[in-house]
């Protein structure tokens, strides 16, 4: 019950039976209200627990759990102050970054006390990827510890066609935190180092310890020679840990993120159709697909890893419910009459599944097939486009406009932009554009009308979109970034909800929207 309640007496955890507390108790940062002394004998210097009354304060907001537990050191280094102001004087960040966490964060908390390991680490997807599981750098890394393709294979998280384990809350922070404890040990049990070798490399961090005890230097984390985003990288935690450790101090007020459990992973055991289990936890699949962002397709991967995760309050009943449903009712199959010119590869895109999949439920070890007889094929048991887009997309294909015409027009307003009339009209940038023969880069004049096609259901130019994570370099503006990835600042500012444009700093992330045209 450590996590969940607050004791508070002196050092009680250590007493058993009989034995004695001294009645000076140690400061602490925790409100006095929390703990009450009561001693039956003002003579005496010391006290049993039988005479001491105490009062446990229950932990209900989980930043409070993560503050509380909070033990690396704060080295007020111009590189932690810079940091540390930057999220002050940006609270939006915490607020939408807070939003983000969630579903999530209590799991991974859960994760690090179980393993014992730094609570500040429950930190660092808000550095890397500001809590987007979405998230996706121009470096091919991905999720919300950011995890490249050869660490995501390192350390077993899968990612093929029906899946991406690095977007996976419960595959991607199992893989994070295993390197984790394979880096702590090799860096020599010191945690900055392991943290700096988890944004770099074991490699360049031991060259730079080497390199400073050949030359008689210290090899503290604050004198060994990095490259700029790696000591950016640790101090960028730090002050961030302080921040949250802190926020009254610093002025901010945390949203309460409720310290008990959001999502459950369940064992499903074989594939699963993502709209039967949405129907099955009895919640939208909008809902079920933001808390599995991992999953690509239709249906979970054939070969597994065979779970899914399901909100807390719902897994008891979804569990009972998956219980009735036999193995081969959890995906729907048709019976399709191979045709001349067919091949695995055409009939496997047609249906969205795989060549694969095909291949091992109908027997065939090969590429052979004849016409005119029959394959047992797996296909969604409902819609295939909805269960393969992201959440974001369901949405705005659910919320589009009725309408008798097919034809709609927009007039340009004053401060538009491409992305927020996108957003306002439910449609994606690659739609506005195809529309309109417009460039990425075209100006918008004021009280010009745009062609709105709100029925026409472009899933192809809004699966063109995907959101790109930058991280800002030392000598970075926004306006360099804007030419580098051919957007603009304004842009730029509304992806992010920047407040003031001069504010970005090195190590930050920024989020781009990039269309491919």
């Amino acid at each position: 019950m450590k996590a969940n309640l607050l004791i508070v007496a002196g050092s009680l955890l250590a007493i058993t039976g009989c034995q004695t507390l001294q009645t000076t108790a140690p400061q602490t940062d925790i409100d006095q209200q929390t703990v009450a002394f009561k001693a039956k004998s003002k003579k005496s210097p010391t006290v049993t627990l039988d005479e001491i009354e105490v009062q446990v304060a229950e932990v209900n907001n989980l930043w409070l759990r993560i503050s509380n537990q909070m033990h690396l050191p704060i080295i007020d280094n111009a590189l932690v102050a810079q940091y540390r102001q930057w999220y002050i004087d940006n609270p939006k960040h915490l607020e939408i970054v807070t939003q983000r966490a969630s579903p999530f964060l209590y799991y991974i908390v859960e994760q690090l006390e179980k393993r014992n390991l730094p609570i500040e680490l429950a930190l660092l997807p808000i550095v890397e990827s500001g809590f987007d599981p979405l998230a996706y750098s121009s470096g091919d890394a991905s999720g919300l510890w950011q995890l490249t393709p050869p660490t995501a294979l390192s350390f077993g998280v899968k990612t093929n066609w029906w899946y991406d384990g690095r977007r996976d809350v419960a595959s991607s922070t199992k893989g994070a935190l295993d390197l984790m404890q394979y880096l702590y040990p090799k860096m020599d049990q010191n945690w900055l180092y392991t943290i700096a070798a988890y944004n770099s490399g074991e490699g360049r961090i031991l060259n730079a310890i080497k390199h400073n005890q050949a030359r008689g230097k210290s090899t503290d984390f604050w004198s060994l020679s990095l490259p700029k985003e790696t000591a950016h990288y640790v101090p960028q935690l730090l002050a961030l840990a302080d921040v949250i450790k802190h926020a009254d101090k610093y002025g901010i007020t945390l949203t309460p993120i409720d310290n008990t459990p959001q999502i459950e992973v369940v064992n499903i055991e074989t594939q699963l159709d993502i709209t039967l289990a949405a129907d099955l936890a009895q919640i939208d699949i909008v809902d079920l697909k933001a808390i599995n962002p991992g999953l690509k397709r239709w249906a979970t991967a054939p070969q597994g890893p065979h779970h899914l995760v399901v909100p807390s309050d719902k897994a008891a009943s979804f569990k009972r419910s998956l219980a009735t449903i036999e193995p081969d009712s959890r995906i729907n199959w048709v019976r399709y009459k191979i045709k001349s010119g067919d091949s695995i590869g055409k009939i496997a895109d047609q249906f969205e599944t795989t060549a694969i999949l095909i291949r091992s439920s109908n027997g065939i070890k090969g590429n052979n097939i004849i016409a005119g007889r029959f394959l047992i094929i797996p296909v969604a048991a409902k819609d295939p486009d909805l269960a393969t887009m992201t959440a974001d997309q369901v949405l705005a294909r659910r919320a589009v406009v009725k309408s008798s015409s097919n034809k709609q027009s927009y007039t340009i307003k004053s401060g538009d932009s491409l992305w927020k009339i996108a957003q306002s009209q439910q449609v994606s940038v690659a739609q506005l554009m195809k529309w309109n023969n417009l460039k990425k880069q075209a100006t918008l004049s004021v009280g010009k009308n745009l062609v709105i096609y709100p029925n026409e259901m472009a899933v192809s130019a809004a699966s063109n979109e995907k959101t790109v994570n930058y991280r800002v370099q030392s000598g970075d503006s926004l306006a360099r970034i804007a030419l580098k990835y051919k957007v603009t600042v304004a842009e730029l500012i509304e992806w992010n909800s920047l407040q003031n444009s001069k504010l970005i700093q090195p190590g930050q992330i920024l989020k781009l929207i990039m269309t491919n045209s």
